[in-house]
């Protein structure tokens, strides 16, 4: 770390997953002199709430929102988020502008202002058929388009979710994942993000391109429909890159984070 400043690195996990996620990068940035937080967002990893329990997009993210609120003032964090927390972290822009100095989306869902979130996820539904999801359960809500409101991965789809990465870790997720929701009604909701909060926030999108979950062609479609400040690419990564090319993974947020 000699001539490099220390920064505060915040991590979300994407979709069923948790903080122990981040296990490998939380490790490397540690070593490396940073301060890291890996959350837990409502329902998940140790989190003590159940599904059940989380009955709206605000209680999915309190635990990040608590979190951004809990900064002393001048305090700013690289926000972090991985596939489905493209939208919590783009929420917790909207809230907390001033306290991130750039937000980083890992093959995660990049929302523009001009239109809410929800037309993401019906995009990428649009493009994906039930033989990709293979054996994750779903349930669905009437009035939704046919979106739907819950998620518990399969072994073979997380197995997919896992290409590349250790054998290990494949096990420990199929271990350790809870079931999702994907809050579609507040999704929905118009002006959730607005140009002068979210849009204010530098963003940064690393491309996994070998993604079999959140496929690299819908990344892009995505950097185009929402263009951030800055797009880099991992050759080789799929899904859980932090868990495959960790090193490779914090090269690049140390570069954004010194920027």
């Amino acid at each position: 770390m000699e001539g490099k400043t220390k920064k505060h690195f915040v991590l979300v996990h994407g979709i069923c997953h948790g903080g122990w996620c981040w296990y490998k990068l939380v490790t490397i940035l540690n070593l490396a002199g940073h301060k890291v937080k890996a959350l837990d967002l409502g329902g998940c990893g140790i989190h003590p709430k159940k599904l059940e329990e989380i009955s709206s997009m605000d209680d999915y993210v309190k635990p990040l929102m608590d979190f951004m609120a809990s900064l002393l003032d001048g305090e700013k964090v690289v926000l972090v988020g991985h596939s489905y927390a493209g939208l919590c972290i783009s929420l917790a822009m909207q809230n907390f502008p001033q306290k991130i100095s750039v937000a980083v989306f890992i093959s995660a869902y990049l929302p523009d202002f001009k239109e809410p979130p929800v037309v993401l996820i019906q995009e990428y539904f649009k493009r994906t058929s039930m033989e990709d999801v293979m054996d994750c359960q779903f349930t669905f809500n009437q009035g939704n388009g046919n979106l739907p409101k819950t998620v518990v991965l399969g072994p073979d789809y997380i197995a997919k979710m896992y290409k590349h990465c250790a054998y290990v870790d494949i096990e420990l997720a199929k271990m350790l994942v809870r079931p999702h929701g994907f809050f579609i009604e507040d999704m929905k909701k118009e002006s959730l993000l607005t140009k002068e909060k979210y849009g204010s926030v530098k963003r940064v999108y690393v491309v996994c391109e070998d993604d079999q979950v959140v496929e690299e062609d819908f990344q892009r479609f995505m950097i185009k429909y929402s263009p951030p400040e800055e797009v880099k690419s991992i050759a080789g990564a799929g899904h859980m890159v932090m868990l495959s090319k960790a090193p490779e993974l914090y090269q690049h947020l140390e570069e954004i984070a010194e920027r």
